[in-house]
């Protein structure tokens, strides 16, 4: 407390040398510092850092959230509540859209307790009522599948998270500055496959909507069992676990049977503040209980970049590949493409306060059977899609604020399947959000 008091006095008395601006800046790098608050995974290193389970972000990755603490312990909570609109296959020939008013949310929770020398231990957590506010059926969304109701597979439509999406606890140790280790166990959790999940990447910050190539590349962040294993040098880092392969059922209260019969390893690196590169592949047993004979491969690969422009301005883009494989073709149902499956996406948003200029754009492919189309058994299609929005802050209130936004999006359709389809597709949405307020680092 001292040391913010002379820091304090030692400001005012060079105000007049400085312009309000610089003071401003100083005050706040200077208390940010004093306040720095470790990575959940790794001493230190900076929370900025951290994605979803181990994933890594860029240092310069902004963080929305809350965050209090004593010499003890250090708390952080964030998350993001919202209410939307959105109607899919507005005014076209097709006739696999829907509209629903529903209310995408969750909400995140880290305690850290740092001890002895360059070690700590973080408990987290994660929930989401989305059963409650989405429906059984989650939200319509073109072109999207995964998961299953009532023993039908879910189509155009994305399933919605269970009610406990992370229950983890994460020690780790530094050796020196250059290394370290560390251990992840979820109950849920996630394993090291993938970029930080959708929700958790800055790049999508303002984008409801899950990508179309989810079950490509990060469907995997809530895992029913998993331990992870990982080391770091320098700008690298390390990180294999073992985990269950079955995806969570339909019901979204309960806990679902921990299995680890599934492998994965990660390899992430970090060549300066702005970047975070990670390359990763697994092994996942029987991951869709309606084909329980089926095992995937999955292979990913990422790169995000976070850059400030200003002290509360910034842009964030992320680019990811992800393919899945049948690992055991004579099991897959007849009627199933069995060649690898790609999927690649592209965002970005862009941050001028009071605004978000958001944007993704997909390529995806999909099997007939995928899209529940059997007159094109054994075919795979590739979907396109664009969508495009801006937000805007309407109302703050301490730390949290509200916001106010719109989107749309378009699709590009294979020929085939514009019967079902139709030609131009579109969706729109319109929402009402709540989420912690912008901290600067």
């Amino acid at each position: 407390m001292k040391n913010v008091i002379v820091f304090l006095a030692v400001s005012l008395v060079i105000t007049p040398a400085l312009a309000r601006s610089d003071l401003e800046t100083m005050l706040k790098t200077g208390l940010m510092r004093m306040m720095r608050m470790n990575s959940a995974v790794l001493p230190d290193l900076p929370m900025s850092r951290d994605g979803s389970g181990t994933s890594w972000l860029p240092d310069n990755s902004p963080m929305y959230a809350i965050m209090w603490g004593n010499c003890d312990w250090s708390y952080m909570l964030h998350g993001d509540l919202s209410a939307r609109y959105t109607t899919q296959d507005a005014k076209s020939d097709g006739h696999r859209g829907d509209s629903q008013f529903e209310g995408p949310n969750w909400i995140m929770f880290a305690a850290n307790h740092p001890f002895a020398l360059h070690k700590q231990i973080t408990l987290r957590g994660m929930w989401s009522l989305d059963r409650l506010t989405e429906g059984e059926s989650g939200y319509p969304l073109l072109f999207q599948t995964g998961e299953s109701v009532n023993g039908r597979p879910l189509i155009d439509r994305q399933h919605p998270h269970d009610l406990f999406s992370e229950l983890a606890v994460i020690y780790g140790q530094t050796w020196n500055t250059n290394s370290g280790y560390f251990l992840y166990v979820g109950y849920p959790g996630e394993p090291a496959l993938g970029p930080p999940a959708f929700m958790h990447r800055p790049s999508a910050r303002s984008i409801l909507a899950a990508p179309l190539g989810h079950h490509w590349q990060d469907a995997t962040h809530i895992t029913f069992g998993v331990a992870t294993l990982g080391l770091r040098y320098k700008a690298f880092k390390l990180d294999a676990s073992l985990f269950t392969g079955r995806e969570p059922n339909e019901i979204r209260w309960d806990f679902d049977k921990p299995r680890f019969d599934s492998y994965s390893a990660r390899l992430s690196v970090n060549p300066t503040d702005r970047w975070a590169w990670q390359v990763s592949g697994g092994f996942l047993k029987s991951p869709d209980e309606l084909d329980p004979d089926v095992n995937l491969y999955r292979v990913t690969a990422s790169a995000i970049y976070a850059v400030p422009i200003r002290d509360f301005d910034n842009l964030s883009v992320s680019a990811v590949w992800g393919m899945n494989k049948i690992a055991n073709p004579a099991f897959a149902p007849a009627t199933e493409n069995t060649q690898p499956q790609h999927s690649f996406l592209v965002e970005s948003n862009l941050r001028l306060a009071p605004y978000d200029f958001f944007g993704r754009t997909e390529w995806v492919q999909k099997s007939a059977l995928e899209l529940g189309l059997p007159p094109f058994s054994g075919q795979k299609f590739g979907v396109g899609s664009l969508a495009i929005g801006i937000d805007r802050d309407v109302f703050r209130f301490k730390l949290v604020q509200l916001i106010v936004g719109a989107q749309g999006s378009t699709y590009s359709v294979p020929n085939s399947l514009q019967f079902a389809y139709g030609r131009a597709p579109f969706s729109v949405e319109a929402f009402l959000r709540v989420t912690p307020r912008l901290m600067l680092i």
